[in-house]
């Protein structure tokens, strides 16, 4: 059987990639997450290929013992402070975590590897689980490549391409055998409320307002998590050592066309809401400081060396995530009422 540490796979893009290996009888899943408020035990499968253990990153002890009790073959780092807004707020808890809890997570790995026997030593891999935030802001044309030079322009940005940095920094310096990926912005179920798509779908059923920074038109390219992880797969298992992969939609849209975009599928599957049609609740707020006005990934490199392309057309991908909120009210409300959390804590 397979061991895979899997860091930070308690969050919405790590918990689809542990939903998505664990059924498999052939993988075992040891799943370190510092359960923060993204951290979810309920977006988790209760299966025996599949642990559960608390604890940071950051944490050299805890990792050394599980990276010597388990012995995996890999190591999948989604850990990660990843809310730009929160990183206006606090920057240093994305230097804490994104900075140097991934310097003190490459340091346990690489003296993991060394001591492991020839033929495991060169199986090994490590991923690192990076964004398109690093390059910056790009004009009205132009994609993202892998050679683009980075030039970040928040906190939360920064924090992650110093992570990015320094896990290259492994490769070249100590050769630890690394693999790294830069997404687009994901979407579906299982995303925290408090991001763009899943906000917007529960104020307007709620007949909330629905905030819109700026004049709407910042320009991202979207990603469906279920693809992200297939493609996060792929780079594990057929990726070049030492390679950056960019993973990208191919679906670029503007804030304000996803927000109308929810707001039909909203006013389709709920026609009772007194407050339809649910745009009638679009709000525009003053812009957040450093604002990126475009994304765009170009994954030609994935798709020429290895043959992925993303599944998802952003129409169906939409449709199944507002579907999957208007039917997951429990899970929502759980998260809402910070319940989730007080069960882990043992207040309720």
């Amino acid at each position: 059987m397979k061991t895979i540490l899997v860091t930070g796979g308690a969050g919405f893009i790590g918990s689809c990639f542990v939903r998505r290996l664990v059924s498999r009888s052939n993988i075992r899943l040891i799943n370190l997450d510092k359960l923060t408020y993204a951290g979810n035990p309920d977006s988790l499968p209760d299966d025996e290929n599949h642990e559960l253990v608390v604890g940071d990153i950051g944490d050299s002890s805890l990792v050394r013992d599980l990276l010597q009790r388990h012995q995996p073959q890999a190591v999948v780092n989604f850990a990660a402070e990843s809310h730009v807004d929160r990183s206006i707020d606090g920057p240093m808890t994305f230097v804490e975590t994104n900075v140097l809890g991934t310097c003190r997570l490459l340091e346990e790995v690489r003296n993991f590897w060394n001591g492991l026997n020839e033929s495991s030593n060169e199986a090994f891999r490590f991923l690192h689980v990076s964004t398109d935030e690093v390059y910056g802001s790009l004009g009205d044309t132009g994609l993202f490549t892998e050679l683009t030079a980075y030039a970040p322009n928040s906190p939360y940005s920064a924090s992650k391409a110093a992570s990015d940095h320094f896990v290259r920094a492994w490769h070249h310096t100590y050769g630890l055998p690394v693999l790294l990926t830069n997404c687009s912005n994901n979407y579906g179920p299982y995303q925290f409320p408090e991001k763009l798509i899943p906000l917007m779908i529960l104020n307007a059923v709620e007949g909330r307002p629905l905030p819109v920074y700026g004049d709407g038109l910042n320009v991202r390219d979207w990603l469906y998590v279920e693809d992200h992880c297939e493609a996060i797969e792929t780079v594990l298992t057929r990726g070049v050592v030492g390679e950056c992969y960019n993973i990208g939609g191919n679906t670029e849209r503007t804030n304000i066309d996803i927000v109308k975009t929810i707001c039909r599928a909203v006013d389709r599957y709920c026609p009772d809401l007194p407050h339809t049609p649910c745009d009638s609740l679009i709000t525009y707020v003053k812009d957040r400081p450093g604002h990126d006005r475009r994304y765009a990934i170009d994954a030609s490199k994935l798709r020429d060396d290895l043959n992925w392309v993303p599944n998802t057309d952003f129409s169906t991908g939409i449709e199944t995530t507002v579907r999957w909120y208007l039917d997951h009210s429990d899970w929502v409300e759980r998260v809402q009422s910070g319940n989730y959390r007080r069960q882990r804590l043992g207040l309720e």
